[in-house]
This record gives C-alpha cells, sequence and structure tokens, in this order.
C-alpha cells in the first residue's frame, strides 16, 4: 500500500469513526504529495462539486483544496456533534458557467467573469481529521482537504461578477445575537482573478479542469471564529447577501 492511499483511507475512516488521526501519520513530504492524498481521498468521498482556493497575501502563492459535493449546503442548514471545531468563516464564492481550459487562465478580468453565471454569499465550516489539530503541520491540513467540512451557500446575488474586488468587501460574522468580527477587504488574497487563473491552471494540471456548476469558494473575509453547539452563525456581505449555519 502506497503512503499516499494509506493517508487517504486513515483520513476517510476518521470521517467515518469520528476519531482523529495522528497528523504525522498522513503528513506528505511535499505540496504534491498533499494533492495526491486529497485526489485519493475525494475518490473515496466524492463527487466532485467545486473547489477552495485562497492565498496568504497578494503574492503568495495560492492553494487550494476540492470540496465534496456532499458537503455543498444551503443557508441555514444544521451541522451535527460530528462537526468539533466549528470554525466559522465568511467568504465569497462563485459559480462555474462554462468549461475552462488553461487557455482561459491568459483572458483579461472582465472577460473571465462571463465564465462565471453566478456569485453567492458563503460559510466555510472549518473542521479538521486530525489530532492535535492547534499544533499540526501545514502540509498535514492541506492534505485533510485544507481543513474543510463544508459549504454554506446563500441565495445568489445580483452583483455582477466582475464587479467584484476583494479588496473592498464588507462582510460581518455575528454568532448568536453578537456581531463576533467585521471587517473591509479582509480577505489577504486581495484579487479574485488572481486567484481564479491559478486555479484554473493548476485544476487542468491536476487532470480535473474546471467545469460547468463547479462552486470556486474564494477565501475568508473575516478569519476564523470558532461557535459553539447549539449557536446560530450569521454572516453578511455587503452587496452580496446573508449565509447563516446552524450548529
Amino acid at each position: 500500500m502506497s503512503k499516499v492511499t494509506e493517508a487517504a483511507d486513515r483520513l476517510v475512516a476518521a470521517r467515518g469513526s469520528g476519531q482523529p488521526v495522528a497528523w504525522r501519520d498522513i503528513l506528505p513530504s511535499d505540496r504534491a504529495g498533499a494533492y495526491a492524498i486529497q485526489d485519493a481521498t475525494l475518490a473515496r468521498i466524492g463527487p466532485l462539486g467545486g473547489w477552495k482556493v485562497g492565498a496568504a497575501g497578494p503574492d503568495a502563492e495560492p492553494v487550494c483544496a476540492p470540496l465534496p459535493a456532499s458537503g455543498l449546503l444551503g443557508s441555514g442548514a444544521r451541522l451535527g456533534p460530528e462537526f468539533r471545531l466549528r470554525g466559522v468563516e465568511v467568504e465569497v464564492a462563485l459559480r462555474v458557467g462554462r468549461a475552462l481550459t488553461a487557455d482561459d487562465a491568459a483572458l483579461p478580468d472582465r472577460e473571465l467573469a462571463r465564465a462565471i453565471d453566478a456569485v453567492y454569499p458563503a460559510i466555510e465550516v472549518v473542521e479538521t481529521r486530525l489530532d492535535d489539530w492547534t499544533n499540526s503541520a501545514a502540509l498535514a491540513q492541506h492534505a485533510d482537504l485544507q481543513s474543510h467540512g463544508a459549504l454554506l451557500i446563500g441565495a445568489a446575488a445580483t452583483v455582477s461578477a466582475a464587479s467584484i474586488d476583494l479588496r473592498s468587501v464588507e462582510a460581518d460574522l455575528s454568532i448568536g445575537e453578537d456581531i463576533s468580527r467585521r471587517s473591509i477587504g479582509g480577505n489577504p488574497a486581495g484579487d479574485i482573478w488572481r486567484l481564479l487563473r491559478w486555479l484554473i491552471r493548476h485544476c487542468a494540471d491536476r487532470g480535473v479542469p474546471l467545469s460547468p456548476g463547479h462552486i470556486v469558494t474564494t477565501g475568508s473575509c473575516t478569519g476564523m471564529v470558532f461557535a459553539e453547539a447549539g449557536t446560530r452563525a450569521r454572516a453578511r456581505l455587503v452587496g452580496f447577501g446573508e449565509v447563516a449555519v446552524d450548529f
């Protein structure tokens, strides 16, 4: 059994049992290894519903993970006790309207925006299959679908894709009755089209090109806030709408 296969088996078993795996047992040696573990995991829990992509800064290399279709949920969905971390991030999500090839990455922003047929407010719920997550290596988290738990998707926004500028997005996140986080331009990646171009090339190279209906969520506008069991998290993105999740 290869290390990739073994790591994916352990991560999938952790999803089913609720018992986290020691992160050193699935740690890849490099980012390519992490992506291979992602692919092997998705092959066991798929199908593919979309991607998450983000970057630590405007010049940092983006990173990504595939999103299982089973974890793409409507606003207001209730998540059960298997969600232990309950990390909440407010994001802008896009829906791909046509097949995108590596050549499309060279398109100007406005032409690339025409390939997006819907824009949504979204909440990503951060979850882990790793033991001692806070001290785990970044590559282990990356292999674990970049700590993805679920994506809650609100109603489609009326804003045009071409007008999106992550550097000016206003977002509020409330846990319970209190506003826990408020930000303007809080997404460190800055340029949403740089992220999408990178993802187009990456997916083409990976052999899973972006396809119609795929959801692409583009990184946190608020950072991460942890919610308690029994609470509701609500997000508002000015011009995009609202989205919520119950724990």
